[in-house]
């Protein structure tokens, strides 16, 4: 029998996964406020469900509350960014290290680098960033983990934030649309000890890149 406890939590699940899928977008920027007038319509759930996803959201850091203020998308700091980097270092690079290659499962990370060049091709830099961060989410996912998929759902959330403080969007994606190609090439030969040390150097590289952007 399904509680109204348990349709408060599906809610507030529901609700959770579309304000991270927002900020994965690019849709929801560091300092947006989030009035619960406004995200109760939004979101369509009670004030009481939006105020649980809002607690988790605060709890994983991708929003804070402000007292007497309301709720916030979170502005990171040099130091969050720089752990968020080294969780996919250790996330990212194992996962590829050690995934199959008989035969190689590098159909989703072919599809990502497709829908990347597709948005090149359209001028749309926005989405090649979320094309970008699917394609990491499709190197973890190569570990068969739901619970590694879960954290790197809220890793890639974070890091849309960290995105945000570039002033030149297509200067921060542009360079990485090739280099995600390359790692999936060198993937689907089957040489996955190569392509995840492409993507250590990588993701050294687009800290290096994120932390020069802010202020």
């Amino acid at each position: 029998m399904t509680t109204a406890s348990d349709r408060t939590e599906t809610g507030a699940a529901r609700a959770v996964s579309q304000l991270r899928e927002r900020m994965i977008a690019g849709e929801l920027q560091p300092g947006k406020s989030l009035p619960e007038s406004v995200w109760t319509v939004e979101l369509d759930v009670s004030r009481n469900t939006l105020r649980e996803a809002f607690s988790t959201l605060i709890e994983e850091g991708l929003l804070v509350r402000y007292p007497h203020r309301g709720v916030f998308v979170a502005t990171l700091t040099p130091a969050q960014i720089a752990d968020i980097y080294r969780v996919r270092v250790l996330l990212e690079c194992t996962a590829l290290r050690q995934a199959p290659t008989d035969p190689p499962l590098a159909a989703p990370l072919r599809a990502a680098v497709a829908d990347g060049r597709a948005a090149v091709a359209r001028g749309e830099w926005r989405a090649v960033g979320t094309a970008n961060m699917h394609f990491h989410e499709q190197i973890v996912a190569l570990a068969g983990s739901p619970r590694l998929d879960g954290w790197m759902r809220q890793l890639t959330a974070e890091l849309r934030l960290a995105f945000a403080a570039a002033p030149d969007v297509e200067a921060l994606h542009r360079p990485f649309v090739g280099l995600n190609d390359e790692i999936t090439r060198v993937y689907e030969a089957g040489d996955a000890l190569r392509a995840a040390d492409l993507l250590r150097d990588y993701l050294l590289t687009s800290e290096r890149v994120v932390q020069g952007l802010l202020p």
